[in-house]
């Protein structure tokens, strides 16, 4: 929904998060869509002194239909990482939307067995990757699709996923076309073969296994950053009454950034049919914040491994900050995030590239004041 404040507004009195800290009141500068520094003309907003946050990047989620872009902008979170679409059509129905919440997209994934994934609804029609030889095709063919990265299908040795070569193979032909490799992994072997091959991006972290001091090492050495998707760990962990087991994770995850291993936050939300949990789309991500904080990272690293982080990673050098040039992807929020990360669910404005949205659970009219 477009505010009534036009392409030209400031924001007075808000206390602009940087990336480093939440800074004393100023005033922001919004034109055209994009941050300006050019006040002349433009409609006041008065921000009450609260703080100014970039808007959040969901970097791991699946997207079904047009509408939950609308859910996430609702949330605070502008842009959305998606990374597999099982149905045909609709990656192209979400692009030519123009809907709130700016999207990326991985397309169909590359596998090599259906096995473990099958009761997925739409994955069978996805072709498989039979061996090294097929990989310079297949890259090929999700970008010329619209695949903005390459989503590999990384499994335990024998259990289905590619192996070493095919995926060293996949991995070279991205990157010589300058596409960046994600990863599905959700074991120790499936970890160590896809940083092996190079990927980019690990997503997902093990819920029974525990990484060895040695294999966080060699995780840190290849360069991996990893979204360990967090939300989606601990509802499966609740799912199969293993909650225990949960501990694994949030361990692994501070195990590896305190390695150096950059970590971004993503939730893994969907509605997919077959696939056996379902982390909400929007407001989980706010959960995979308070989970980052419950493993290990401060409330800083945190709001960074959904700012600026993933954008820098996913090399959308448009936003994640707020400065003069960059995307007015804008969340406004009451409280102080950096004492208490709860605070990010409270939101009383959001902008999509200077476009207003309601926020969720808002029943007020948005516009200037």
């Amino acid at each position: 929904m477009k505010g009534i404040s036009g392409d030209k507004f400031v924001l007075r009195d808000v206390r602009v998060f940087d990336g480093d800290g939440i800074g004393e009141p100023a005033s922001i500068v919004i034109d055209g869509g994009v941050i300006s520094e050019d006040p002349v003309g433009a409609e006041v907003i008065d921000g009450d002194g609260a703080v100014l946050m970039p808007g959040f990047i969901d970097a791991h989620v699946h997207l079904e239909r047009v509408e939950m872009l609308d859910l996430y902008a609702a949330h605070g979170v502008t842009t959305v990482l998606d990374m597999g679409i099982m149905q045909a059509g609709v990656l192209a129905e979400l692009r030519a939307s123009g809907r709130s919440a700016d999207l990326r997209s991985a397309g169909w994934p590359i596998m090599a067995s259906h096995g473990v994934h099958a009761p997925i609804a739409g994955i069978t029609d996805i072709e498989i990757i039979s061996g090294p030889e097929d990989a310079e095709a297949m890259v090929a063919e999700r970008i010329a699709g619209g695949s903005d990265y390459i989503k590999v299908i990384m499994e335990a040795p024998g259990q289905g996923g590619l192996d070493a070569a095919t995926a060293k193979a996949v991995v070279a032909a991205a990157h010589a076309r300058q596409v960046k490799v994600v990863a599905h992994a959700t074991s120790q072997g499936a970890y160590a073969m896809s940083a092996a091959a190079g990927v980019d991006f690990l997503t997902h972290v093990p819920l029974p296994d525990r990484f060895s001091a040695v294999e966080v090492e060699r995780i840190a050495a290849a360069g991996c950053a990893v979204v360990p998707t967090l939300t989606a760990m601990e509802e499966a962990s609740e799912k199969f009454d293993v909650t225990a087991l949960f501990e694994n994770s949030l361990a692994n995850v501070l195990a590896m950034h305190e390695a150096g291993v950059l970590v971004l936050a993503g939730t893994d939300a969907n509605e997919i049919p077959g696939v056996p949990v379902h982390p909400r789309h929007g407001a989980g991500l706010h959960r995979e914040l308070e989970l980052l904080v419950r493993a290990g990272l401060s409330t800083l690293e945190a709001l960074n491994a959904a700012t600026i982080h993933p954008a820098r990673a996913f090399g959308l050098s448009d936003r994640g900050t707020i400065a003069p040039g960059m995307r007015a992807d804008l969340v406004l929020i009451d409280g102080d995030p950096l004492a208490d990360i709860s605070a990010t669910r409270r939101i009383r404005r959001v902008w999509c590239g200077g476009v207003e949205h309601t926020p969720a659970g808002s029943s007020r009219s948005l516009g200037a004041e």
